[in-house]
Protein backbone atom coordinates (compact mmCIF):
# COMPACT_ATOMS: atom_id res chain seq x y z
CA UNK A 1 0.00 0.00 0.00
CA UNK A 2 2.45 2.23 1.05
CA UNK A 3 4.53 1.79 -2.00
CA UNK A 4 1.70 2.00 -3.97
CA UNK A 5 1.06 5.64 -2.60
CA UNK A 6 4.83 6.72 -3.11
CA UNK A 7 4.30 5.53 -6.92
CA UNK A 8 1.27 7.63 -7.64
CA UNK A 9 2.61 11.00 -5.97
CA UNK A 10 5.65 10.74 -7.59
CA UNK A 11 4.46 9.66 -10.80
CA UNK A 12 1.46 12.80 -10.56
CA UNK A 13 3.50 15.14 -9.27
CA UNK A 14 5.76 14.40 -12.46
CA UNK A 15 2.56 14.40 -14.56
CA UNK A 16 1.08 17.43 -13.55
CA UNK A 17 4.64 19.26 -13.70
CA UNK A 18 5.03 18.51 -16.71
CA UNK A 19 2.22 20.35 -18.05
CA UNK A 20 1.99 23.04 -14.75
CA UNK A 21 3.11 26.31 -16.18
CA UNK A 22 1.28 25.70 -19.17
CA UNK A 23 -2.11 27.30 -18.71
CA UNK A 24 -0.24 30.36 -17.44
CA UNK A 25 1.49 30.43 -20.85
CA UNK A 26 -1.78 30.21 -22.89
CA UNK A 27 -3.58 32.85 -20.71
CA UNK A 28 -0.10 35.24 -21.55
CA UNK A 29 -0.37 33.80 -25.20
CA UNK A 30 -4.10 34.77 -25.10
CA UNK A 31 -4.52 37.75 -23.50
CA UNK A 32 -0.86 39.18 -25.20
CA UNK A 33 -0.36 40.72 -21.73
CA UNK A 34 1.82 39.58 -18.73
CA UNK A 35 -0.94 41.67 -16.70
CA UNK A 36 -1.69 39.69 -13.74
CA UNK A 37 1.88 38.13 -13.35
CA UNK A 38 4.21 39.63 -11.06
CA UNK A 39 7.92 39.25 -12.44
CA UNK A 40 9.76 39.64 -8.87
CA UNK A 41 7.66 36.52 -7.74
CA UNK A 42 8.49 34.51 -10.65
CA UNK A 43 12.31 36.07 -10.06
CA UNK A 44 12.17 34.86 -6.84
CA UNK A 45 10.32 31.47 -7.61
CA UNK A 46 12.73 30.74 -10.14
CA UNK A 47 15.84 30.83 -7.37
CA UNK A 48 13.90 29.23 -5.05
CA UNK A 49 13.70 25.92 -7.61
CA UNK A 50 16.92 26.52 -8.52
CA UNK A 51 18.67 26.23 -4.92
CA UNK A 52 16.18 22.94 -4.56
CA UNK A 53 17.10 21.04 -6.82
CA UNK A 54 20.93 22.04 -6.56
CA UNK A 55 20.36 20.88 -2.67
CA UNK A 56 18.83 17.72 -3.91
CA UNK A 57 21.36 16.82 -6.40
CA UNK A 58 24.85 17.62 -4.19
CA UNK A 59 23.23 15.09 -1.62
CA UNK A 60 21.80 12.37 -3.75
CA UNK A 61 18.32 12.10 -3.22
CA UNK A 62 16.32 9.77 -4.97
CA UNK A 63 16.14 11.58 -8.18
CA UNK A 64 12.14 11.03 -8.56
CA UNK A 65 11.96 12.85 -5.31
CA UNK A 66 12.81 16.20 -7.65
CA UNK A 67 12.76 14.93 -11.00
CA UNK A 68 9.71 17.41 -11.24
CA UNK A 69 12.16 20.55 -10.54
CA UNK A 70 13.94 20.53 -14.02
CA UNK A 71 10.86 20.54 -15.89
CA UNK A 72 9.42 23.57 -13.73
CA UNK A 73 12.56 25.16 -14.23
CA UNK A 74 12.81 25.69 -18.25
CA UNK A 75 8.53 26.47 -18.34
CA UNK A 76 9.55 29.22 -15.40
CA UNK A 77 12.40 30.74 -18.02
CA UNK A 78 9.48 30.68 -21.16
CA UNK A 79 7.36 32.13 -18.46
CA UNK A 80 9.87 34.68 -18.02
CA UNK A 81 10.61 34.99 -21.56
CA UNK A 82 6.95 35.56 -21.92
CA UNK A 83 6.93 38.39 -19.47
CA UNK A 84 9.63 40.23 -20.66
CA UNK A 85 8.63 39.84 -24.33
CA UNK A 86 4.75 41.67 -23.21
CA UNK A 87 6.54 44.22 -20.73
CA UNK A 88 8.92 45.61 -23.54
CA UNK A 89 12.01 42.80 -24.57
CA UNK A 90 13.42 39.93 -24.28
CA UNK A 91 16.77 40.82 -24.36
CA UNK A 92 15.95 42.50 -20.78
CA UNK A 93 15.96 38.89 -19.21
CA UNK A 94 19.54 37.96 -20.37
CA UNK A 95 21.09 39.45 -17.12
CA UNK A 96 18.89 37.37 -14.81
CA UNK A 97 19.59 33.90 -16.45
CA UNK A 98 23.38 34.68 -16.53
CA UNK A 99 22.77 35.07 -12.80
CA UNK A 100 21.06 31.74 -12.48
CA UNK A 101 23.37 29.90 -14.57
CA UNK A 102 26.43 31.31 -12.39
CA UNK A 103 24.57 30.50 -8.98
CA UNK A 104 24.23 26.64 -10.05
CA UNK A 105 28.08 26.43 -10.41
CA UNK A 106 28.37 28.27 -7.41
CA UNK A 107 26.24 26.47 -4.99
CA UNK A 108 28.31 23.48 -5.35
CA UNK A 109 31.48 24.99 -3.93
CA UNK A 110 31.20 24.35 -0.34
CA UNK A 111 28.69 21.95 1.85
CA UNK A 112 28.37 25.35 3.67
CA UNK A 113 27.10 27.47 0.75
CA UNK A 114 24.07 25.31 -0.06
CA UNK A 115 22.97 24.56 3.33
CA UNK A 116 22.73 27.91 3.38
CA UNK A 117 21.08 28.49 0.69
CA UNK A 118 18.68 25.71 1.36
CA UNK A 119 17.67 27.21 4.44
CA UNK A 120 16.84 30.59 2.61
CA UNK A 121 15.17 28.77 0.29
CA UNK A 122 12.30 28.36 1.82
CA UNK A 123 12.06 32.20 2.72
CA UNK A 124 12.67 33.07 -0.92
CA UNK A 125 10.32 30.80 -2.37
CA UNK A 126 7.38 32.32 0.29
CA UNK A 127 8.58 35.60 -0.96
CA UNK A 128 7.79 34.68 -4.14
CA UNK A 129 3.90 33.96 -3.41
CA UNK A 130 3.55 37.26 -1.27
CA UNK A 131 5.09 39.34 -4.37
CA UNK A 132 2.44 37.55 -6.17
CA UNK A 133 -0.45 38.23 -3.40
CA UNK A 134 0.83 41.58 -3.00
CA UNK A 135 0.47 42.52 -6.58
CA UNK A 136 -2.68 41.10 -6.96
CA UNK A 137 -4.11 43.18 -3.83
CA UNK A 138 -2.98 46.49 -5.43
CA UNK A 139 -3.89 45.83 -8.44
CA UNK A 140 -7.11 43.70 -7.56
CA UNK A 141 -7.33 42.56 -11.29
CA UNK A 142 -5.98 38.83 -11.70
CA UNK A 143 -5.48 39.65 -15.27
CA UNK A 144 -3.60 36.99 -17.27
CA UNK A 145 -2.69 34.80 -13.75
CA UNK A 146 -3.67 31.57 -14.00
CA UNK A 147 -5.99 30.12 -11.10
CA UNK A 148 -5.28 26.42 -12.53
CA UNK A 149 -1.70 26.88 -12.64
CA UNK A 150 -1.65 27.88 -8.91
CA UNK A 151 -3.54 25.06 -8.34
CA UNK A 152 -1.98 22.66 -9.44
CA UNK A 153 1.22 23.43 -7.73
CA UNK A 154 -0.70 23.30 -3.77
CA UNK A 155 -1.74 19.62 -5.37
CA UNK A 156 2.40 18.67 -5.88
CA UNK A 157 3.14 20.42 -2.62
CA UNK A 158 0.62 18.06 -1.02
CA UNK A 159 1.84 14.80 -2.88
CA UNK A 160 5.65 15.94 -1.80
CA UNK A 161 4.70 16.35 1.46
CA UNK A 162 3.41 12.73 1.26
CA UNK A 163 7.14 11.73 -0.35
CA UNK A 164 9.18 13.56 1.86
CA UNK A 165 7.50 12.07 4.60
CA UNK A 166 7.98 8.64 3.24
CA UNK A 167 11.27 8.88 1.85
CA UNK A 168 14.17 11.11 3.77
CA UNK A 169 11.96 12.24 6.26
CA UNK A 170 13.79 15.73 5.77
CA UNK A 171 12.32 18.19 7.93
CA UNK A 172 13.81 21.51 6.24
CA UNK A 173 12.19 19.89 3.02
CA UNK A 174 8.93 19.64 4.62
CA UNK A 175 8.81 22.11 6.21
CA UNK A 176 9.32 24.17 2.91
CA UNK A 177 6.36 22.28 1.20
CA UNK A 178 3.78 22.39 4.37
CA UNK A 179 4.50 26.74 3.76
CA UNK A 180 4.55 26.47 0.02
CA UNK A 181 1.14 24.18 0.39
CA UNK A 182 -1.08 26.60 2.07
CA UNK A 183 0.58 30.27 0.39
CA UNK A 184 -0.32 28.13 -3.08
CA UNK A 185 -3.57 27.58 -1.94
CA UNK A 186 -3.76 31.28 -1.29
CA UNK A 187 -2.54 32.79 -4.36
CA UNK A 188 -5.48 30.05 -5.97
CA UNK A 189 -7.79 31.71 -3.82
CA UNK A 190 -7.09 35.40 -4.31
CA UNK A 191 -6.70 34.79 -8.58
CA UNK A 192 -9.90 33.67 -8.51
CA UNK A 193 -11.77 36.38 -6.02
CA UNK A 194 -9.84 38.93 -8.37
CA UNK A 195 -10.89 37.33 -11.58
CA UNK A 196 -12.95 39.55 -13.90
CA UNK A 197 -15.66 37.93 -16.18
CA UNK A 198 -14.10 39.41 -19.23
CA UNK A 199 -10.53 37.89 -18.24
CA UNK A 200 -9.17 34.93 -20.28
CA UNK A 201 -6.60 33.64 -18.12
CA UNK A 202 -7.88 29.99 -18.04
Amino acid sequence: MEAALLWFCNWSTLAVCAALKLPQIRAQLAARSARGVSLPSLLLELAGFLVFLRHQCYYGSPVLTYLEYPILIVQDVVLLLCVFHFNGGVKQAAPYLAVFVSSWFMLGLHKGVIDLAMNLCTLVSAASKLAQLQYLWKARDSGAASALTWGLSAYTCAARITTTCMTTGDLTVLTRFVIMLALNIWVTVTVLRYRKPSSKAE
